[in-house]
């Protein structure tokens, strides 16, 4: 008897010591912000999944596993629950020109903008339904001299419609430069997809582009939505 009053009362103790140990306060800071197209100043749209990360690495611990913030589909990111500290922030595997790492003081709800240059802008965007076809047009302009490896059409019932991330698409392989000039047309024949693409139902529409460089993401123009 006296030995399982023993036990208890150093299990008892040990709770005790658990609890102190983990009582510390609780995350109070945040990071949030927007990549902006260093050109005409508007957000650089996203994939959200397999899309741009930012790497934050926390400054004082040796050795530290990186933290990752997802950027969502409009190109704005948030994250308010971090701990008050300073941090290497870098945005990762992106679809805009390698940015540096910098060092960040994170105090309460930091504010953040990355402004990059896009791999592809795209230009004079239509999206519309021409009878029993969804079309698309428009035009590219590249900032780097790789090739453009593909460019795509996406369709899916969600608004974060994308590359990974559709229930339809059309896509079309470049393997080239592009020519600023060319009007580039794609097009989803609905009849063939009424699986997919359920006659009177809404669905969010896409065109992407993706340059041929390493890890790099398809650059988006705005998603728009049409009935079907």
């Amino acid at each position: 008897m006296k030995n399982k009053f023993s036990y208890i009362l150093f299990a008892a103790a040990l709770a005790m010591t658990s609890c102190k140990k983990d009582n510390y306060d609780g995350p109070t800071a945040g990071l949030s912000g927007n990549f902006v197209d260093v050109k005409t100043n508007e957000l650089v749209e996203q994939d959200i999944i397999r899309g741009t990360t930012i790497e934050i690495i926390e400054h004082g611990y040796d050795p530290v596993t990186p933290q990752y913030l997802t950027v969502k589909t409009d190109g704005t990111y948030d994250n308010s629950l971090l701990f008050a500290n300073t941090y290497t922030v870098n945005p990762v595997r992106g679809n805009f020109i390698a940015t540096t790492p910098q060092d960040v003081d994170i105090k309460g709800q930091t504010k953040l903008d990355f402004t990059v240059t896009p791999y592809i802008r795209l230009k004079d965007v239509s999206i519309t339904r021409n009878g029993a076809k969804v079309v698309a047009t428009f035009k590219l302009e590249q900032n780097v001299p790789n090739n453009v490896k593909k460019i795509g059409l996406y369709a899916h019932q969600d608004s974060r419609v994308g590359e990974p991330m559709r229930q339809e698409a059309t896509e079309q392989q470049l393997n080239a430069v592009s020519d600023p000039n060319q009007v580039y047309t794609l097009e989803i024949d609905l009849p063939s997809h009424t699986s997919s693409l359920k006659p009177g139902n809404k669905y969010y529409f896409r065109v992407g582009a993706l340059i041929d460089v390493g890890e790099a993401k398809p650059n988006y123009a705005k998603a728009v939505v049409l009935d079907i």
